[in-house]
């Protein structure tokens, strides 16, 4: 049998199959995406039925290079990415850039790293999926003719480097409309009561105000509480009935990506990239000790809840032998997917249920046993029997008034021993009662409310809205809550999203001049009807003509409409220095307020917006800066300053009449030319990194601190800074020396 070449994602899964493979395999990585439209044109002829132009992506130039050799050595290529659309699409260009090379290709997949599932795909390999492949491809299309066009209206009309987005655009609003909703909001006061009661066996117990005179309890303001509390003063509570029910409670189905993005959220505070990014090193595999490389989850990227059947067995075997035979439902549970929802794969589960969270442990990061434990929890107990209670719900009357009190007893944990409730989800425990029975008042409580405006989105509940409408796809949700963060639409705000003033002006921009493209029923339509192209039934280019049709003209009248908004969005506050009205606008740090009167007034301010939304300037301290010297040019003071991207430098206080600036110095001289000195600079993204002063002549620079020297162990003029676990350290930046800087040395 001659060489078999199998092509996968990530160079992690390489080791991981490697593994358990023989000699006879070869396996490299693609390491992601190796071709791609262009970054600096639109790369889609409209005119020609939308055919991209599809580049090599530059840094991957040495992959292709290095998998067409493999290719041309081997008697079979599997092409073997993930099993969803994006791994089609990525099988596919890697297919075209070896098609001249190879002598066979073929498309497997599995659903989880195992020798298993592995051999058994290799031998059941297929053809490449081409209508899985369209849907991605329209799907990028689509993304690159909304974005590559939409985007210069923005920066032409609010500010250079922003975008728009086919759905990042429609989750931006969902949380717009939301922050509006809350702002246009307006409190109702109500109260609420709680007797603290005591029957003839304990425990005390809290019970509610239901009914006034047979009418759902409505207390509006302290006048009505205050005649209530009067009017039950000195009156008896007696029970009036008691029900007793034994209730059940049915596990939660395995999860999906959403609902492991969702759970992750909320249990262990992790954000959706977050979440992603751990459970694909959970996927890949792991080092486990002795056992080295191992896959611990299945695929992560999944909106569906089937799990195979000998997975479910083995769930079975597992619960009967660690729980016991009372834990397993009578039949075996069979969770249905919703509609819509992809059935390529199976749930995220465990790829080895007796692998239990405790015993990877001591081998695993924190944030990878959690997931993990997370994932193996949920799916254990997804296959475990119902939780019993009995439910008690007491009445009580008191005069005019009735109350109800709710108790409940565990009386079989079943799932729950896998999966455990928060404290917040049980119901105290009543005391023994019954009808006319006369109940002791120890502690009446009354307290002033105010009905709340609708909650903000957390990642879970935005995740969770974003499912429920059908906007984008599992796998997209964590790149569309990135994606809004970094283009500084939102910000979270205890766990919460807020619109930036941003974030909002590109929202009513966009909700203005495209409403079709920012409705939510449109682009869940959209995507039901890529969901067409990948099953078949409908063509991707017929997709495409449709929905240009519709956005060209619309992209048309934007670009003549749109108003533009870079001289500043008008205010309704005054400027204190000089009167005119402040403008909100956008600088490179962020919003802020300046007046219209500019440049004759240069009154600047940060500001905030009230919980009803209205703008508020807000006084920002002067910084204290300190001071080094005199300036050359007008003998006012200098002073250190920051740039804008973090690295500091002199400045005249006589600024803006002189401008006198010079670079920081560190004090050391440069070690190439000897003439100039190492000064503090920050690149771009705001990196510090330090260069002699005599750039361009001199070319030198480094990222560590230098620090005066020399090196008592070797000829190096100066030391450098590093950081390390281990805090602060000084040492010789030349390789070999290993000079360390002690606390007692010179």
């Amino acid at each position: 049998m001659g060489k078999q070449l199998i092509i996968v994602e990530s160079p992690a899964k390489v080791k991981t199959i490697k593994k358990f493979l023989g000699p006879q395999y070869v396996v490299q990585a693609s390491v992601g995406h190796v071709r791609d439209l262009p970054s600096s044109s639109l790369g889609v002829d409209e005119a020609n039925d939308f055919a991209p132009h599809y580049e090599v992506i530059e840094n991957k130039k040495h992959v292709v290079n290095e998998l067409r050799a493999a290719a041309a050595r081997a008697d079979t290529v599997f092409l073997a990415p993930d099993p969803d659309r994006e791994g089609e699409a990525i099988a596919w260009h890697v297919a075209e850039l070896i098609r001249d090379k190879a002598k066979n290709i073929k498309r497997i997949q599995f659903n989880e790293i195992t020798s298993r599932a592995v051999r058994e795909a290799l031998e059941h390999p297929r053809e490449l999926n081409a209508a899985l492949f369209d849907a991605q491809q329209a799907r990028r299309v689509l993304d690159r003719l909304v974005g590559y066009k939409i985007s210069p209206l923005l920066w032409k009309t609010i500010k250079r480097g922003i975008s728009a987005g086919r759905v990042q655009s429609v989750a931006l609003r969902l949380i717009v409309d939301r922050e509006a909703e809350r702002e246009a909001f307006k409190p109702e006061e109500y109260w609420l009561f709680k007797a603290l009661l005591s029957a003839a066996a304990p425990p005390p117990f809290k019970a509610d105000l239901a009914r006034i005179n047979g009418k759902k309890a409505a207390i509006a303001n302290r006048e009505a509480a205050d005649a209530l509390e009067a009017a039950i003063r000195g009156k008896p509570f007696v029970v009036e009935s008691v029900e007793e029910k034994e209730r059940e409670r049915a596990p939660q189905p395995p999860f999906i990506t959403s609902t492991l993005q969702q759970a992750a959220n909320q249990r262990l505070s992790y954000t959706a990239k977050r979440t992603m990014n751990i459970a694909q090193r959970l996927y890949e595999g792991v080092e486990l000790g002795d056992k080295g490389l191992t896959a611990l989850i299945t695929y992560m990227r999944t909106d569906s809840t089937r799990i195979a059947d000998e997975a479910r067995k083995a769930a079975r075997d597992f619960i009967s032998d660690t729980f016991g035979q009372e834990y397993l439902p009578k039949k075996a549970r069979i969770y249905k997917a919703k509609g819509g929802a992809q059935d390529a794969h199976e749930a995220v589960r465990p790829v080895d249920v007796s692998i239990t969270p405790e015993m990877v442990r001591p081998h695993l990061p924190p944030d990878q046993y959690n997931l993990y434990r997370l994932i193996w929890s949920r799916f254990v107990a997804s296959q475990m029997a119902g939780a019993r209670f009995h439910d008690t719900v007491a009445t009580i009357a008191c005069a005019h008034t009735q109350w109800r009190a709710k108790g409940e007893r565990l009386l079989f944990p079943g799932f729950l021993a896998a999966w455990p409730r928060g404290k917040e989800e049980a119901d105290a425990e009543l005391p023994p009662l019954q009808a006319g029975q006369t109940l002791t008042l120890n502690k009446l409580e009354k307290e002033q409310k105010f009905t709340q405006p609708p909650a903000r989105y957390s990642e879970a509940s935005l995740v969770r809205e974003l499912e429920e409408l059908g906007i984008g796809r599992p796998s997209t949700y964590a790149a569309i809550i990135s994606t809004l963060q970094d283009r500084d639409y939102v910000h979270l705000a205890e766990r919460h999203f807020v619109p930036t003033d941003l974030g909002r002006v590109v929202c009513r921009q966009l909700t203005e001049h495209f409403a079709r493209l920012m409705d939510v029923g449109f682009t869940a339509q959209m995507e039901e009807g890529l969901d067409k192209v990948a099953e078949g039934s409908e063509n991707w280019v017929n997709l495409l003509r449709a929905f240009a049709a519709d956005f060209n003209p619309t992209l048309d009248a934007a670009a003549k409409n749109m108003q533009s908004l870079k001289g500043g969005m008008p205010t309704d506050l005054p400027c204190p220095d000089c009167g005119k009205p402040l403008l909100i606008k956008f600088g490179k740090a962020g919003a802020f307020l300046a007046c219209s009167g500019y440049p004759e007034c240069r009154y600047t301010s940060n500001f905030a917006r009230t919980e009803d939304g209205r703008v508020q300037a807000v006084a920002s301290e002067k910084p204290q800066y300190e001071k080094v010297g005199q300036c050359p040019r007008c003998g006012k003071d200098l002073v250190i300053k920051k740039s804008r991207t973090g690295s500091r430098f002199i400045a005249c206080t006589g600024y803006p009449a002189c401008d006198y600036a010079a670079p920081f110095s560190t004090g050391v001289p440069c070690p190439r030319c000897g003439k100039g000195t190492l000064v503090e600079k920050s690149s771009r993204r705001g990196k510090l990194f330090y260069s002699c002063d005599q750039y361009p002549q001199c070319d030198f620079a480094l990222w560590d601190k230098p620090v005066p020297g020399p090196c008592p162990r070797c000829d190096s003029p100066y030391l450098v800074e590093k950081k390390s676990r281990d805090g602060l350290r000084i040492l010789c930046p030349v390789k070999g020396c290993g000079y360390v800087k002690e606390d007692g040395d010179a």
